[in-house]
């Protein structure tokens, strides 16, 4: 393709840009926390699947896990960090850059 260029593709995070990952990052970017319950009823996903998925957030150091309490009664919650929150605005970013060269292609 003649005039086309990869303007914000290497910017893509790849661990953000997994549908499941994204979804849970843009909740943590506008909210202070959220709890394991809340994140798994709108990502509608498994209990093993959002420990998955929250796992691989955190291994990269874009989000933090706290945990009250013990046994049955124990409360996840996830906070973003500043620097996953400066991850997900560049990933943010280059989906505009990308979604927008196509407006400006056409």
């Amino acid at each position: 393709m003649t005039g086309v260029h990869a303007t914000g593709f290497e910017e893509l995070d790849p661990v953000i840009h997994a549908p499941k990952r994204l979804a849970a990052m843009a909740i943590l970017a506008n909210a202070s926390t959220a709890d394991f319950p809340f994140l798994r009823e709108y990502l509608q996903i498994s209990d093993s699947d959002l420990s998955k998925q929250m796992g691989a957030l955190e291994k990269a150091g874009y989000v933090s896990i706290h945990k009250n309490g013990r046994g049955r009664g124990a409360l996840t919650s996830y906070r973003i960090t500043r620097h996953g929150k400066r991850a997900f605005q560049r990933h943010v970013d280059a989906l505009r850059a990308i979604t927008d060269g196509d407006r400006a292609a056409g």
